[in-house]
């Protein structure tokens, strides 16, 4: 008797690991399309076992495994919340970012990268809702009574496109640089763009939505790619005229001041 409990221990034990791991997943699924957003309180152990229908020992343990790799972390007094901020994960970030132009220009150069294969996804794997909610950021950016809330749009704009590329790990990545990416388009938007410059800037994000809602990848791997290598021009002549003035002028600290 005691030899068959302990044979079927470990069996049991292996099949509550690979429920946990489909829960692990559905989860990742669930941030990835916007379900789950960053600060978001995850719903307690027993309504998630409901939902998902399986035991909360499978729940503890994707959500363990969650808490593991970083997507997830524990709230004081009880709960799980979906990691957010630059703050939370790695606050030194935020700080290279903000007291040294260079850092801030290499950001802008990874982005180029990161969201060119951000928006091909999209193309590819974008939902008409999905698609819908990018064309909303394009449509509240477009309203002259935005004012400084533009930066806050090209922020959702953004976001909304690591939705509809349905990448848990480009997800992953935009939540933890969300905060510097909002104190960097602030900065864009007020220091590094002239204000003339708005209409370019809106052009630019409507012809990556109309590749997007086209699902033509190429068309919106381009436009994006268009885009940021035209902010990268603006990043090279503001480094010529810091090197003119012989200063480091800290960049973001000066976007967000006041």
């Amino acid at each position: 008797m005691t030899e068959t409990s302990e044979a079927a221990e470990p069996v049991a034990k292996a099949g509550a690991d690979r429920v946990s791991d489909r829960v692990a997943t559905k989860l990742l699924d669930m941030i990835a399309r916007g379900e789950l957003t960053p600060g978001q309180r995850l719903p307690g152990e027993r309504q998630l076992a409901e939902q998902m229908q399986v035991s909360r020992v499978s729940v503890r343990a994707a959500l363990q495994q969650l808490k593991t790799q970083g997507f997830l972390a524990a709230v004081q007094g009880g709960g799980t919340r979906v990691l957010s901020t630059a703050g939370d994960m790695d606050p030194a970030l935020t700080e290279m970012i903000r007291v040294k132009f260079d850092n801030l220009y290499d950001l802008a150069e990874i982005r180029v990268i990161l969201e060119s294969w951000a928006a091909r996804r999209a193309a590819v794997n974008a939902t008409p809702e999905q698609v819908a909610e990018i064309g909303r950021t394009v449509v509240a950016m477009a309203q002259p009574s935005r004012g400084k809330l533009r930066a806050t749009d090209d922020v959702d704009f953004h976001i909304a496109i690591g939705k509809a590329a349905g990448s848990p790990v480009y997800m992953h990545i935009l939540s933890v640089i969300r905060d510097t990416l909002t104190q960097m388009l602030e900065f864009h938007r007020h220091e590094l763009f002239e204000r003339s410059e708005d209409k370019i800037v809106l052009a630019q994000h409507r012809a990556i939505h109309r590749a997007i809602d086209r699902h033509d990848p190429d068309a919106a791997a381009a436009a994006m790619t268009a885009h940021l290598t035209w902010v990268l021009d603006h990043y090279h002549a503001a480094r010529r005229r810091r090197d003119e003035a012989g200063a480091e002028k800290p960049p973001v600290a000066d976007a967000t001041a006041g």
